[in-house]
Order: C-alpha cells, then sequence, then structure tokens
C-alpha cells in the first residue's frame, strides 16, 4: 500500500474547501434554528448563528489557502536549493 503525505494529496485539501464551508454555514443555521425553536426567539439565533458559521467557513478557507501557500513555497525553496 502506498503511503500518503502528511498533509494528503492535494486533490483531497481542495475539494474540502467547498465541505467545509458547506458543513460550517448549514450547522450554524441548524443549530440557530434549533436554539429558536427551544428559547422562542426566532430569527435572532438563526441568524447569529448563520452568520456565525459563514465566518467559520471563510476563516477555515482562508487557513487552508494559506496552508498551500506556504507548502508551495517551501517545494519551490527546495528545489531551489537541490539546483544549486
Amino acid at each position: 500500500m502506498t503511503k500518503l503525505h502528511k498533509t494528503g494529496p492535494k486533490w483531497v485539501m481542495y475539494s474540502s474547501m467547498g465541505l467545509e464551508l458547506g458543513l460550517s454555514v448549514v450547522v450554524g443555521f441548524l443549530i440557530g434554528s434549533w436554539l429558536d425553536e427551544w428559547l422562542e426567539t426566532e430569527p435572532w439565533f438563526f441568524l447569529v448563528f448563520g452568520i456565525a458559521g459563514i465566518i467559520a467557513g471563510y476563516r477555515s478557507i482562508f487557513r487552508l489557502v494559506k496552508r498551500v501557500q506556504n507548502d508551495a513555497e517551501t517545494e519551490r525553496d527546495n528545489s531551489n536549493n537541490s539546483t544549486t
């Protein structure tokens, strides 16, 4: 069996970006909806947790993009050092 890199194949990272954003938003809205029903405060928790889910999703995408950029820079630096 082949071993995967520590960070996994690049296509897995890229495909997880949409999944992370979507799940963050859905979970935020579901928690907000449940709290609104439980506390009878519609639509306030729905909006607050929905916005929090959107922010969390974009934050996770931003962190993933930064990691991919750092990996690319490291690979480029390593290839430059090996040729000299």
